[in-house]
């Protein structure tokens, strides 16, 4: 009878631990989805900016007709990228290009002091922030849901339920990842 209490007690052990591994598994691919959502949100809104953007800048700067081509581009590149590389690769692609636009507004002494061109410019900007902010919550998620998935004991859950590990939302051009050089 004691052997049945015991060959009980550990079969609804295993049951526990199987249970608490797989929870752990499910609200770490929850709030890697979560995160991701967010990044998705501030995109979203960079994606609405970008537009309003061009058209300020263009009514000062109308022979800059490749660049606004260019972002234009890259904008519709990044709203209809699906996989989360493909996402990333044109998101930055739309980063550069926000770059050179905002390089070229340099140029133009008026469009610098236009009201428009400067809330426009502290809204891409707020929002570059917090799509930063994003992808660090993002990627520590991942971080997070793909170690569980490689742990022992818990990979032996996350196969059995095929959990599959993410990807990060990382820069792919070496030079982004460089310290800036500033000259006097």
């Amino acid at each position: 009878m004691t052997s049945l209490w015991i060959i009980v007690g550990i079969v609804v052990l295993f049951i526990i631990i199987i249970a608490s591994v797989f929870n752990r598994l499910v609200s770490l691919k929850n709030r890697t989805d979560e995160a991701w959502s967010d990044i998705d949100v501030q995109l979203k809104r960079r994606h609405d900016l970008i537009p309003n953007l061009v058209e300020t800048v263009k009514g000062y700067a109308k022979h800059e007709k490749e660049l606004f081509e260019k972002v234009t581009e890259a904008r519709t590149a990044a709203i209809s990228s699906k996989s989360l590389v493909d996402k990333a690769k044109a998101e930055n692609q739309l980063t550069e290009g926000l770059k050179s636009v905002f390089a070229v507004a340099e140029n133009y002494p008026d469009l610098k002091a236009n009201e428009n061109f400067l809330e426009l410019q502290r809204e891409i900007t707020d929002i570059e922030d917090k799509v930063q902010a994003s992808r660090r919550f993002y990627n520590g998620n991942v971080r997070d849901l793909n170690i569980a998935i490689e742990s022992f004991p818990s990979n032996i859950i996350a196969n059995m339920f095929h959990y599959q590990k993410k990807e990060l939302f990382e820069l792919d051009d070496v030079a982004e990842r460089q310290n800036v050089e500033v000259k006097f």
